[in-house]
């Protein structure tokens, strides 16, 4: 006899947990420095009781922030270390792709956040939700 509470649902998710869902996406994509932070709690939150779909998008929307946060946090790391070299001419290259990671960086989190919002949309699991790129 199997239990039905943790029997995996068949069918489209509930509505309140693909607003959810979208309301991360909208809050990654909203150019406010709090903004991002309040879609990670939310996603944080609500990862536990999704169904497998959403599961899915919660655990991609999580890493896309930190991939972010880490990657901002390494460029930031080489471009300081970088000022004292290039002074002296050395350290110009690395001093020039910390810059270009850093810009680099939110384009690629609101590539992720646009293809994630569009598996969402098409009712579809992120199919590689701990995927380094997109």
């Amino acid at each position: 006899m199997t239990d039905l509470a943790s029997a995996p649902t068949q069918g489209p998710a509930p509505r309140e947990d693909i607003s959810v869902a979208i309301a991360v996406y909208v809050l990654y994509l909203l150019p406010f420095f709090i903004t991002p932070l309040v879609g990670l709690i939310l996603a944080y939150v609500s990862q536990e009781t999704a169904s497998p779909m959403l599961k899915s998008h919660f655990t991609f929307q999580i890493r896309s922030f930190w991939l972010l946060v880490a990657g901002i946090a390494i460029a930031a790391m080489v471009f300081v270390f970088s000022i004292i070299p290039a002074i002296l001419l050395v350290g110009i290259p690395s001093l020039l792709l910390s810059i270009l990671v850093i810009a680099a960086l939110p384009i690629l989190f609101v590539l992720r956040t646009i293809v994630g919002l569009v598996f969402l949309a098409k009712g579809e699991a992120y199919p590689r939700p701990t995927s380094w790129v997109i």
